[in-house]
C-alpha cells in the first residue's frame, strides 16, 4: 500500500483524464464530470423516443479510450411539463503507458462500462405537448432540473490500476435554463456529482473522492432545416481523491471548450459530431475527446 500510494502521490494523477474516468466516470461522454451536453433543458413532444448508437475517442498522454456506446430516451409528461428518460449502455476499449514514481504504469482492458440513467424534468416553459400541438410552439424561457446516476455494472478487476468500470456509484443532479432569442438558444446549467467509496481497489483499499461541481454554458444555432451547431464551454471544481483516507490528488479545476452539431438526414434519422478539448487543468488530466453518433426518432405519431 505504501509503495501504491507513493505511485500515486509522484505525479497527482499523471495517468490524467483516464485515470479520472476510472475514478467513477462512465460513457458515453468519457469522463462525465467533464462532459459537455448541450440541449439538456429543452422542448420534444411527448411519446417521442430517440434511439442512439455512437463512437467515441478520447486520448490524453499515451493513453487511448475508444468506446461504442448505445442509447435509449423517452419523451414524457411530467406534471403538464416535458421531460425525458435516457439510457446509456457503454463499451470501451482502454489501451496505453506511463512511467510513474519510476513504474511503468500499462493499460490494456476492454468490456461493458458502467450504465447510466438520466431524467431530465423541465420545471417552466416546456410544456407537455402532442406532436400536432408542438408544430406551432415556440420557446421562450426553460428551466429544468435533472438527476443522473451511474450503475457500477462494468467491466472491473480489482488487481489492475486502470478498468473500464469504475466499482462503485455516483449521482449527479442538475439545475438549468434555456433562453431562445431567435434562432439562438442560450443555456446556462450548473450540477454535483457525489460519489460512492470504491473499497475494493488494488486489492481490498478504500478509494474515494470529494464531490466534483461544474457548470457548463452552450450558444446553440438553428437552422431551417432543424440542423443545429453550438458552441460549449464547461468549469469543473473539487474532485480531490483519497486512498484509505490519505489524500492522494489535490483539487481539480479545468476549463473545457467544445462544439457539437447535428445534421438531419430525414425525418426520422440524424448525425451528431462532436469534439472538445481540454484548455486549462490545474491537475494534468485535460485530453481530446471526439464523437460521432446516429439518432433514429419514432414514437408518438410520427
Amino acid at each position: 500500500m505504501i509503495k501504491l500510494h507513493s505511485i500515486f502521490q509522484g505525479r497527482a494523477f499523471a495517468i490524467g483524464a483516464l485515470l479520472l474516468l476510472i475514478l467513477g466516470t462512465s460513457l458515453p461522454a468519457l469522463s462525465y464530470a467533464q462532459e459537455i451536453e448541450a440541449r439538456t433543458y429543452s422542448n420534444a413532444p411527448v411519446g417521442i423516443n430517440f434511439i442512439s448508437a455512437g463512437f467515441a475517442q478520447a486520448k490524453s498522454g499515451n493513453y487511448t479510450l475508444t468506446s461504442e456506446v448505445m442509447g435509449l430516451t423517452h419523451i414524457f409528461d411530467a406534471g403538464g411539463q416535458s421531460g425525458k428518460l435516457t439510457l446509456v449502455l457503454p463499451y470501451g476499449q482502454l489501451t496505453g503507458s506511463s512511467s510513474i514514481g519510476g513504474r511503468t504504469v500499462n493499460a490494456s482492458t476492454e468490456g461493458l462500462s458502467d450504465p447510466l440513467i438520466k431524467a431530465a424534468v423541465n420545471l417552466y416553459g416546456a410544456p407537455a405537448l402532442t406532436l400536432d400541438q408542438f408544430k406551432s410552439y415556440q420557446q421562450d424561457l426553460i428551466v429544468g432540473v435533472s438527476l443522473a446516476a451511474s450503475v457500477p455494472w462494468g467491466k472491473y478487476n480489482d488487481n489492475q490500476l486502470i478498468n473500464v468500470g469504475a466499482n462503485r456509484w455516483f449521482i449527479q443532479p442538475g439545475l438549468g435554463v434555456s433562453k431562445a432569442l431567435g434562432p439562438w438558444r442560450f443555456e446556462l446549467a450548473g450540477a454535483g456529482i457525489f460519489y460512492t467509496s470504491n473499497t475494493n481497489f488494488m486489492g481490498g483499499n478504500s478509494l474515494s473522492q470529494n464531490p466534483v461541481y461544474s457548470t457548463q454554458t452552450h450558444g446553440i444555432y438553428y437552422f431551417q432545416n432543424t440542423a443545429w451547431i453550438s458552441v460549449d464551454a464547461t468549469y469543473f471544481t473539487g474532485g480531490q481523491s483519497y486512498l484509505n483516507g490519505n489524500p492522494i490528488s489535490g483539487n481539480q479545476e479545468n476549463w473545457r471548450f467544445g462544439t457539437t452539431m447535428s445534421y438531419p438526414v430525414d425525418k426520422n434519422n440524424s448525425i451528431r459530431l462532436s469534439a472538445s478539448t481540454g484548455a486549462y487543468s490545474r491537475t494534468n488530466n485535460s485530453y481530446d475527446l471526439y464523437g460521432i453518433t446516429w439518432q433514429y426518432r419514432f414514437g408518438g405519431g410520427l
